[in-house]
């Protein structure tokens, strides 16, 4: 077992909910700084990200969208989410199989094929658009004990990676689309905030 699946064995999904930073949020265009330091103040952060991601719930977070310019993210793409009826008759989520992946200080070395997939952000919520990503990718990172991997990464996966690891480069995800597109979805993205008064 690694140490991000220990993490969450270790908290049976029990963690500090952080706040996620909307659009257009400052912190958000900043390029976050490489993790020099590989400890127990890190663990913890990690555990409160995936923690934040499961509840949001979404599939990828990145450091930068809870407040903190480090090249990290989180992403899961495997869990199950199933609605529940309890005997007060409320209704809540019971989250299952859980395949967290932790990287820290992503590179990707290889960028092979095209595809278009539809994707959202819980920086943008409620704004989808289709984006043009790499089908397959190399990427280089580090775990939580500080050890290198280097993994070739396929398709849906490959399309989370690249949209997480923009956040670390101050990329959100309408940026890759045409400027006539973004400032549409931005508008739009932002008459919604008012909205809910976000």
């Amino acid at each position: 077992m690694n140490t991000t699946q220990n993490l969450l064995e270790n908290y049976k999904l029990e963690g500090e909910s952080l706040t996620i930073f909307t659009y257009p949020a400052p912190i958000l265009k900043k390029v976050a700084e490489p993790v020099t330091e590989f400890n127990d103040e890190l663990k913890t952060f990690v555990k409160n990200m995936l923690y934040t991601m499961y509840m949001a719930p979404g599939i990828g977070l990145a450091a930068p969208q809870v407040g903190k310019s480090i090249r990290v993210f989180v992403m899961d793409i495997d869990y199950d989410r199933e609605e529940v009826t309890l005997a007060d008759g409320t209704t809540d989520y019971r989250l299952s199989n859980f395949n967290p992946k932790v990287l820290i200080n992503p590179v990707f070395k290889q960028k092979i094929g095209e595809q278009i997939c539809e994707e959202g952000c819980l920086s943008l919520p409620g704004i989808y658009e289709e984006v043009k990503r790499a089908e397959s990718l190399v990427v280089e990172y580090q775990d939580l004990d500080g050890n290198h991997i280097s993994e070739e990464i396929h398709e849906f996966r490959a399309v989370c990676m690249q949209h997480e690891n923009d956040h670390l480069d101050g990329i959100v995800f309408i940026d890759r689309l045409s400027l006539l597109k973004k400032n549409l979805l931005a508008k739009k993205f932002l008459k919604l905030k008012k909205k809910k008064g976000l």
